[in-house]
Order: C-alpha cells, then sequence, then structure tokens
C-alpha cells in the first residue's frame, strides 16, 4: 500500500473535527425543517414518525460526510484544517484589498 492511499492520523482527526462541529449547525437547520412538520404524525404514528425523522437525519448526515470527504480530497487537505483555513483567510484578505 502507498503513503497517499493511506490517509494521515492529522487528516482524518481534522476531517471528523470538521464534520463533527459541521453537523451541528446543519442537523439544528433540519430539526427547524423536520420536526414542527412532524408534529402531528409524532402524535399518531411516533414509531414510524421516528423512524421516518431518523432516515432523514441519517441521509443529511450521509451527504455532509461525503461532501466534506470529496472537499478534502479535491483541494488537498492532507495533514491540517487550521492550516487550510489560514490559507483561505491570507486569499480572502488579499482579494479585499
Amino acid at each position: 500500500m502507498s503513503n497517499e492511499a493511506v490517509d494521515s492520523k492529522k487528516k482524518s482527526a481534522s476531517e471528523a473535527l470538521v464534520n463533527s462541529f459541521g453537523g451541528y449547525p446543519i442537523g439544528y437547520g433540519v430539526g427547524i425543517v423536520v420536526l414542527p412538520l412532524s408534529m402531528g404524525w409524532i402524535q399518531e404514528d411516533p414509531y414510524m414518525a421516528n423512524i421516518a425523522i431518523t432516515a432523514v437525519y441519517a441521509t443529511v448526515s450521509f451527504v455532509r460526510s461525503y461532501f466534506l470527504r470529496r472537499i478534502f480530497e479535491k483541494y488537498g487537505v492532507d495533514d491540517n484544517f487550521i492550516r487550510l483555513a489560514k490559507r483561505g483567510i491570507v486569499k480572502l484578505v488579499h482579494y479585499c484589498r
């Protein structure tokens, strides 16, 4: 197995960090939309409503994880999300001048 095929521990940790903390605002937004829409259904059939709500959250989580994985691969984030953020801020500051 080549070194290119293996994720570094730092890359995996930074990806997990971004995925976890990025998941909070996304989950919050999904909750604002999904939970009020399902209020009547939860009272009528809590078992099926729970399955449907869980499926929505699982689907959103999968899409978020996949999207972030592709971003990390596309931009070659090989060791550290903080380094990528610094480069992005420097580019943004340079662009805004």
